[in-house]
């Protein structure tokens, strides 16, 4: 008989020790303990599920740059570097095994990094520290369970240690008590990973061998030779036994009724619901140790309310990315840094997020940059926005008019159905002479048009353009916008390399629309407000004879963002 027993309460924190003539320092008691996280992580699903889950967050969709446009050149020499491959094995090993290396190759004058690849953590033990404390190299085999005392190891210099073609850089977050190795961020789960790793393989071998012993059979007419005895207990396995039949069976051989075998079952009583209290209870701990917030983020579905609503699950993501996923994104961040500086790189990295937008919290992003390195979405990718900072500015320069003497009596968007409706209503005068600085061709002699950047609100993702033109929330003639927007390669109509900012306001997926506005001087002797609001707000085209007035293209009152059929040519997403 066989039995295993499961001990939790003798597990323990790896080991790391220095053992005398011995180079490298080892890991775990059998210096292999980077296996038994491997172990872990292949025969836990739970611990499967949020390793997985939360290394894809980290990496999301890989590494990119806010000032990329800037300094393009620099920012190709850093893809050229870091390919997507070898960051995405670098975040893997980094959370999975708690540490990462990466292999840094110099040129010949060892003044430039040429190359740089990831290293398989597992197969790296650290030397000893010197005199100052430091660990100036790292020992590489490929496999340390074959390692035997005596065997030839290669040596390789860690960063900034040598003056040799390569180099070891080794990523580790500081852990207390740990100096040569850093424990896993989830080492408090291991030991439930382990227990639903019995859990399932109790259940796995319980039904492979045909579930508990359930039938036992006497033969009470002696005893048979060994070949007979096995011949009738084949052909009543065959008959009995498997999990179609549900259960083993107990072959007894007795000399008599007196002396057949006596059976005492041991039952565990409610014991399926011992083991999915244990099952459960295993994967409630191991999320805990990832700091899973919801196991939803990691496609796990739970009888818990949280990832239930999608406010929730909103604030879920938005914790978890706030307080797992983005320390170890700068951990890593600030490592990249220091190998890009020998090549005297310097861009302003970040990691470009799984999180959907929706989900994004951007209250404190005040600045572009600080937009798109919280979206992970490009703000400049073909837009010249010094050509809308230009505009702006133009408009901002313009001294506002002075309405003292002219009152609002019509606020609408600028649809060109409802402009000629107005038109119909009112006869309107040629328009009043002045100074150009002030009047519009479309005023008259009783009305002055005038247009607004509507809505009066903005999203943080919104263009610095569209944010400026609300806050200054002024109101501008025909003239005054009715411009273009140039040296924008395929970003206008079309594909065009313009577009005109009075039809398509911020650019391409803008939400804001011009809304006109009309003013009617005050105390005129034609007509007064209360009649032109009345008239408005009973008009009667038919009844009236058509004066002139200049009607505006649809696009006025559009948003750029409902223009899909105007021809643009895949307009990015987060010009909004």
């Amino acid at each position: 008989m066989s039995i295993k027993i499961v001990n939790l309460a003798t597990y323990t924190t790896p080991k790391v020790m220095e053992v005398k003539n011995q180079d490298f320092v080892s890991y775990g008691q059998d210096n292999n303990y980077f296996q038994y996280l491997i172990d872990r992580y292949n025969g836990s699903p739970t611990n499967n599920a949020a390793i997985n889950g939360i290394s894809q967050l980290i990496y999301g969709k890989g590494l990119d740059a806010t000032d990329s446009s800037k300094k393009p050149d620099e920012y190709a020499r850093m893809k050229s570097l870091f390919s997507n491959e070898d960051v995405q094995r670098i975040v893997n090993d980094f959370y999975l095994l708690g540490q990462s290396a990466v292999q840094v190759i110099y040129n010949s004058n060892h003044t430039k990094i040429d190359s740089v690849y990831h290293f398989p953590i597992e197969t790296l033990r650290a030397e000893k520290a010197n005199e100052e404390g430091d660990i100036e190299a790292y020992y590489y085999s490929p496999d340390w369970t074959k390692y035997k005392k005596g065997d030839e190891l290669k040596r390789i210099p860690a960063f900034g240690f040598s003056k040799e073609s390569v180099e070891i850089y080794y990523i580790k977050p500081y852990k207390t008590g740990f100096y040569y190795y850093s424990p896993v961020s989830y080492q408090g789960g291991l030991q439930y990973s382990e227990l639903e790793e019995e859990i399932s393989n109790y259940h796995l071998n319980n039904i492979l061998n045909g579930l508990a012993p359930s039938m036992l059979i006497n033969f009470n007419n002696g005893i048979p030779d060994d070949d007979q005895r096995t011949l009738i207990e084949n052909s009543i396995k065959e008959k009995f036994s498997g999990t179609s039949n549900a259960g083993k069976f107990i072959l007894a051989f007795n000399d008599s009724a007196e002396q057949q075998a006596t059976i005492e079952p041991v039952q565990l009583s409610d014991a399926h619901q011992q083991y999915q209290f244990l099952s459960d209870e295993s994967m409630r701990k191991i999320m805990v140790s990832h700091r899973v917030v919801s196991p939803m983020l990691m496609g796990i579905k739970d009888s818990t309310g949280l990832g239930n609503n999608a406010d929730e699950l909103m604030t879920a993501s938005n914790l978890m990315d706030n307080t797992v996923i983005r320390p170890f994104q700068n951990l890593l961040i600030n490592c990249f840094d220091k190998i890009l500086a020998v090549n005297g790189i310097t861009l302003d990295l970040y990691f470009k997020t799984l999180q959907p937008i929706e989900f994004t919290d951007l209250k404190n992003a005040t600045t572009k940059e600080q937009v798109e390195e919280e979206t992970g979405q490009k703000l400049s990718l073909s837009i010249n926005d010094n050509k809308l900072d230009e505009i702006f500015e133009t408009l901002n320069s313009i001294e506002q008019e002075d309405f003292s003497d002219w009152e609002l009596i019509d606020e609408r968007e600028a649809n060109p159905e409802r402009e000629r409706e107005v038109g119909r209503a009112f006869k309107f005068a040629s328009a009043v002479k002045g100074s150009p600085e002030d009047d519009s061709v479309q005023d008259t002699s009783l009305f002055k048009v005038r247009y607004k950047y509507a809505p009066s609100f903005y999203s943080a993702e919104s263009r610095d353009f569209c944010k400026k033109m609300v806050n200054a929330g002024r109101v501008y003639r025909l003239e005054d916008i009715d411009r273009d927007i140039t040296d924008n390669p395929g970003f206008g109509e079309g594909g065009s390399n313009s577009y005109n900012c009075f039809l398509y306001k911020g650019g391409a997926q803008c939400k804001h629309f011009w809304m006109r506005q009309i003013y009617m001087l005050k105390d005129n002797e034609k007509i007064s407000v209360n009649q032109a609001r009345r008239i408005i707000n009973e008009l009667d085209p038919s009844d009236r004879p058509a004066a002139k007035w200049e009607v505006n293209p649809y696009e006025v009152a559009q948003r750029p963002y409902d223009m899909e059929d105007r021809g643009y040519v895949n307009p990015p997403a987060w010009l909004k």
